[in-house]
């Protein structure tokens, strides 16, 4: 469970790292489509932030997280120059690719792909309803 401090300052660093990479240095893509910030975490002494990319068009995933990782000194300094008056330390940054988007369209396409026969209809049967037992005698009101 993150504390208050660890979801703001993930908060923080999610959208100026996005700002960075859109504005900042765009540069380091090559003319390719820049990754999205999918989530980010904190360590509790916020010292380290874990940056989850989400790559889901432009080739070979495991290469672009590798080419963003050899730039990390550079986003990192991008990123100081943003945040610095807000923030004593700028974390120390790692980047992973999440796929969870390409997974659930992996998933859906499976799921759609499904032939699921509908359910057959439900019989009624005419039983007469039981009656509830009471709980008290009315009679015993009066």
């Amino acid at each position: 469970m993150e504390s208050k401090r660890q979801q703001k300052m993930a908060s923080l660093l999610q959208q100026e790292l996005a700002q960075v990479l859109q504005r900042d240095l765009p540069h380091l893509f090559g003319g390719g489509l820049v990754p999205s910030i999918s989530a980010v975490s904190v360590t509790p002494d916020l010292a380290v932030a874990r940056v989850h990319l989400s790559l889901l068009l432009g080739g070979d995933a495991a290469e672009r997280v590798e080419a963003i990782r050899e730039h990390t000194k550079e986003i990192r300094f991008a990123l100081g120059k943003r945040i610095r008056k807000q923030v004593r330390v700028v974390p120390e940054l790692t980047f992973y690719h999440d796929d969870s988007a390409a997974y659930a369209s992996h998933m859906d396409k499976v799921l759609s792909q499904l032939d699921i026969p509908p359910a057959p209809p439900e019989e009624q049967e005419d039983k007469p309803e039981t009656p509830r037992p009471r709980l008290f005698n009315p009679k015993d009101d009066e």
